[in-house]
């Protein structure tokens, strides 16, 4: 009857050694059933599940590896597997498989002791860790530090909602983000991002800002913070604000869209987007004037909001066309994946309000940026420690990764 050994080497890490070992075992006419190998800060992990035929014998490939680790100054150690152990470790490969990705600043034990705790307690075993941040300098840290550490866990969740609710409790606890994702063949293969314009891509709301250089700026930020709340809604506020700024002068649409400034990561996602070829789009309730002005700095593939109305050089305190609320901006969405032969499950979603929901709804990652605390708890992931190139994290690229 066949063995199966377990094989797991450790100590300073060097070129060749996968080499040298798997030469020695290539002489017994081994069977590798699963290999796997880590690196951190020149130490090596490596580990190899090995089936010796049953007509050989374990003990010439023992001795002959004892003894050639002992001359590499290596640890290694071997643990016999069961035919019952390896097959239960087999059917365990069936089970469903999820992405937790914690987004942070800097990475605490007490964040990762947390995480894997939760993981632990809705019947979830972790896989893997892997860094996806780039390595920190501590001579030379950097005013906007990103880390992130992705999860691979398996498992069956009883309750996925008591889980999320259990990761969005932490994170405001510690000041993290954790995502809790499906771990499918459309996480890695998205191809459309669209984003919300004001407060997601930009920093400002700019009715607010247009309404401070009309005079009517307290009014119209109370029916903002209304509206991005929830609690009216969002075309009657629209048109209550858009009123508000009658009799603005055209030129002052300029000088406020060249003052605008850039959410944290955005100009590198977007930029990161384009070279790796994905289609983008700002479906906003805003005003088109500035969605064509970001387009423009950006290269945003497509632009759909409203259009100020303007006549004689004043804002007449209407818009044209069809309104870009909520339920508009998830047709949007679904029109320009249908134009581009983009699944729904390959596009994400970002934007800050309540009439952002529709289309996180509808894309098959969307994500709340920065967003009021009744869109968290709606959205499926949510992002507010760090900046916009975080969603590369989700769809698992790394720092180094970034074109």
């Amino acid at each position: 009857m066949s063995k199966i050994i377990l094989i797991n080497v450790s100590g300073q890490d060097k070129p060749g050694l996968t080499s040298s070992i798997t030469g020695i075992m290539a002489q017994f006419n081994l069977t590798i059933l699963d290999i796997g190998q880590a690196v951190i800060h020149d130490h090596l992990t490596w580990g190899i599940l090995v089936q010796i035929p049953s007509e050989k014998e374990s003990s010439p490939l023992l001795k002959d590896l004892l003894f050639h680790m002992h001359e590499l100054g290596l640890q290694v150690r071997f643990d016999a597997v069961s035919a019952e152990e390896y097959e239960q470790w087999v059917s365990g490969k069936g089970k469903a498989r999820y992405i937790v990705t914690l987004l942070s600043r800097s990475i605490s034990a007490d964040q990762i002791a947390r995480v894997s705790g939760i993981t632990a307690n809705h019947g979830l075993n972790i896989d893997s860790i892997n860094r996806l941040s780039s390595r920190v300098s501590l001579e030379h840290p950097t005013p906007q530090n990103k880390a992130c550490l992705e999860f691979s866990v398996r498992g069956s969740v009883p309750d996925l909602e008591a889980l999320k609710a259990d990761f969005l409790h932490i994170s405001s606890e510690l000041e993290v983000d954790i995502a809790f994702q499906e771990d499918s063949i459309f996480r890695r293969n998205r191809r459309l991002v669209v984003f919300d314009m004001d407060s997601t891509l930009i920093e400002a709301e700019v009715i607010d800002e247009l309404a401070k250089a009309a005079g009517v700026g307290e009014q119209v930020s109370e029916i903002t913070e209304q509206a991005m709340r929830g609690e009216i809604d969002f075309t009657e506020s629209f048109s209550r604000r858009v009123a508000l700024l009658k009799g603005l002068e055209e030129s002052t649409l300029a000088t406020i869209a060249g003052q605008l400034r850039m959410t944290e990561g955005a100009e590198t996602l977007i930029a990161t987007l384009k070279g790796l070829g994905y289609k983008t789009a700002i479906l906003s309730g805003g005003f088109t004037f500035f969605a064509k002005h970001l387009q423009q700095r950006l290269g945003i593939d497509y632009v759909h909001a409203n259009e100020l109305e303007i006549e004689e050089g004043k804002v007449t305190g209407r818009v044209t066309g069809t309104v870009v609320d909520g339920q508009r901006k998830a047709e949007l969405l679904q029109q320009i994946a249908a134009q581009e032969g983009i699944r729904l499950e390959q596009v994400i979603a970002v934007g800050d309000g309540a009439n952002d929901l529709p289309m996180l709804s509808v894309a098959g990652l969307g994500v709340a940026f920065r967003a009021k605390p009744i869109v968290k708890e709606s959205a499926k992931q949510s992002i507010s420690t760090l900046g916009l190139d975080a969603i590369l994290y989700l769809i698992g690229f790394r720092d180094r990764d970034q074109v």
